[in-house]
């Protein structure tokens, strides 16, 4: 330890206790860290825990029975309107909201997107406390979070953990890839999905929506692009997505393709839908995309981000590299049905 950093004897702290001589008046003790680590964590629960519903959902099943399921809500305006995972309402038909402060309504389905695995829900309640939004995309690895939830039925449940990664990515039940998904080690159960997952600020930044192993939980996280999902299902009760045809994946461009793009990778087509946009416009398997509508693209993710409403049954060009040469194609994408 540098000699500046140490104290003199007799010095004190700014609340008038004495430093003990050869430590840093800076530096805290290890309970004095405890004690901080627990007060951000203990005020990031009283500000969310308001704001995170226990779900009770019920579903038909085969034979006519009716099967009930669990998970957690976050409630996103005073009037009623919630976030919660698209895997947890399902095939519901109905259900049930419970707050901490006792109060329990009735819930509908406003809309959900299977693809992102994120769902609004309404309640008719009033005066519900909203949780504040934060970004996702300032979060850095090894930051502090704070799960708020419903596992194994235990409503208003907190743990805390910190990010352990970022930009994972997560299959979905519909087949779809999520990018960017928040890894985090803390703990996460059954009941957990479609809770919150907030900063140190209580700020939510992820809904919980896996537990991929112990110690191991997943977030889609809340940022720009989740957000405009919400406002679609909010809005029309379903993201409406352009459908290309193909399936593939990242692939290391040829060095001298890389060496003219300042890129290494592309998208290389593994398969064509028959009949579908991509095959009309000429696209084979073991072409390498490179570009949409001059865009790089790189990975599967990226072309999904460019699948937006807005290029449905509009012309949108595509530059491969295909047999060794790079060519220019137009295919035109149709609305995704399933």
């Amino acid at each position: 330890m540098a000699i500046s950093s140490l104290e003199p004897a007799g010095a004190q702290r700014l609340d008038g206790s004495p430093v003990p001589a050869g430590r840093s008046a800076e530096s805290p003790t290890e309970q004095e860290a405890l004690d901080a680590y627990s007060a951000v964590v203990t005020s990031v629960a009283e500000h969310l825990i308001p704001s995170v519903a226990s779900l009770t959902v019920t579903r038909r099943v085969s034979g006519g029975r009716r099967a009930q399921g669990s998970g957690s809500g976050v409630v996103l305006t005073p009037d009623g309107f919630m976030l919660t995972s698209a895997h947890v309402v399902a095939g519901a038909d109905g259900g049930r909201a419970s707050f901490a402060d006792g109060r329990e309504f009735e819930l509908e389905i406003v809309g959900a997107d299977r693809l992102s695995d994120l769902a609004v829900l309404r309640v008719r309640g009033a005066d519900l406390t909203p949780a504040t939004l934060g970004d996702a995309d300032r979060l850095r690895v090894g930051q502090l979070v704070v799960a708020i939830g419903n596992p194994m039925g235990f409503g208003g449940s907190v743990t805390a953990g910190v990010v352990s990664a970022l930009g994972r990515s997560l299959s979905t039940q519909a087949g779809r890839i999520v990018e960017n998904v928040i890894q985090t080690d803390a703990a996460l159960n059954p009941g957990n999905s479609g809770g919150a997952l907030a900063d140190s600020r209580a700020r939510l930044i992820g809904v919980n929506t896996a537990v991929a192993g112990v110690g191991l939980g997943l977030a889609v996280p809340i940022n720009a692009t989740t957000l405009n999902i919400v406002g679609a299902l909010l809005r029309e009760g379903r993201v409406r997505r352009a459908y290309l045809g193909i399936a593939g994946g990242r692939w290391p461009l040829h060095p001298q393709v890389a060496r003219l793009l300042g890129r290494t990778s592309g998208i290389a087509v593994a398969s064509v839908v028959e009949g579908s946009p991509a095959a009309r416009a000429g696209l084979q398997q073991g072409d390498i995309i490179l570009d949409v509508d001059g865009v790089p693209v790189q990975d599967a993710g990226d072309l999904q981000r460019l699948m937006t409403a807005e290029v449905i049954n509009r012309p949108i060009s595509l530059r491969v590299a295909q047999h060794g040469h790079i060519v220019t194609m137009t295919a035109t994408p149709v609305e995704m049905t399933s």
